[in-house]
């Protein structure tokens, strides 16, 4: 596993991280021991930046996380996020993102976490600014060591990087969604601020694996929200028409290089971009880290591939994009 800095907190992870909202339950179920062997399988890789949120299962993926950690120790970073779930749209004051830092620490089993983020928060807090003065607060009695804040759209990106002490970004960044490269990338650079990228795969579309007639479980958000019907569509297949999806996904599959499988080439492409401090694509199965966590140790794609790439996206895909971008 290759590390790079998480921008300028002095931290130094894993480049390929672990995503936790599987283990919370809304990717479909995975029970508990299977998600012991997830992280299991993690550390073996060399997969030390494992991000996770509080309402993922309603406090489930933290607490799977703590009592993991509490039972077989290892050199982790844990990156949460708070936000959503009740405190969600306007119930923003400092002794709910005081009470919600509280439970997560509580959850996680430690006195102080890693690094917090705001959690896909409305435009207008953001712009309103009180909450990061909430979370600088938490930061000066040793309750977070950093904080950060992830993003739907590259507009919200840039009025964070305007905060002072924002550590951290993190964003929507795959083969269908590459907009961040010149909206935010050189932006998150000059300053010194981690760039997390989530739904690497696009919820799984860039595997190659799907087909036009899958179906997922009734609790998979890729079924309740694949049009944008619980929250931002965005975060569900890029933000594209499933069926659409995969016929792109499919269009890729002659750019695969030799030795490697489609999500590989993916996560790699990500990796090609030096301003990006981590991926977390997240994991149903054990194999699934280890397939992930083998693109690190993968060669660059080389820029006749990237051109290749980049013109894809923007003759076929970018037309098809929903949601806040």
């Amino acid at each position: 596993m290759n590390h790079r800095a998480l921008g300028a907190t002095g931290a130094v992870v894993g480049e390929v991280g672990l995503g936790c909202w599987q283990l919370g339950g809304d990717w479909g179920t995975v029970e508990e021991e299977t998600a012991y062997r997830i992280l299991e399988t993690a550390v073996e890789m060399g997969v030390d930046f494992w991000d996770t949120a509080d309402v993922y299962g309603g406090g489930r993926s933290e607490t799977l996380i703590g009592r993991y950690l509490k039972a077989h120790p290892a050199n982790v970073f844990v990156a949460t996020k708070l936000g959503r779930g009740a405190i969600y749209p306007n119930g923003y004051t400092r002794a709910a993102v005081r009470q919600a830092t509280e439970q997560s620490l509580r959850r996680l089993g430690v006195d102080v976490l890693d690094l917090t983020q705001l959690h896909c928060i409305p435009m207008a807090v953001l712009q309103q600014g009180n909450v990061f003065d909430w979370l600088r607060e938490l930061k000066q009695e040793g309750k977070i060591c950093n904080w950060g804040a992830s993003v739907e759209s590259m507009d919200e990106a840039l009025v964070c990087l305007e905060q002072e002490g924002l550590a951290s970004l993190q964003i929507i960044f795959n083969l269908f969604r590459q907009k961040p490269i010149q909206a935010l990338f050189p932006q998150a650079q000059a300053k010194g601020v981690a760039i997390i990228v989530r739904l690497p795969l696009a919820s799984g579309l860039l595997s190659g694996k799907f087909a036009v007639d899958t179906r997922f479980a009734a609790d998979d958000h890729r079924s309740y929200n694949r049009d944008g019907q619980a929250f931002n569509v965005g975060e569900t297949f890029a933000g594209l028409p499933f069926v659409k999806g995969v016929e792109l996904a499919n269009g890729l599959k002659p750019l695969v290089p030799a030795g490697a499988t489609m999500a590989q080439m993916a996560l790699r492409w990500i990796l090609d971009h030096e301003a990006v401090s981590a991926i977390i694509p997240g994991a149903s199965r054990p194999e699934q880290v280890r397939g992930n966590a083998a693109a690190s140790g993968m060669a660059p794609l080389g820029e006749a591939v990237h051109a290749k790439l980049q013109a894809y996206y923007q003759e076929k895909v970018h037309p098809f994009i929903r949601g806040p971008y």
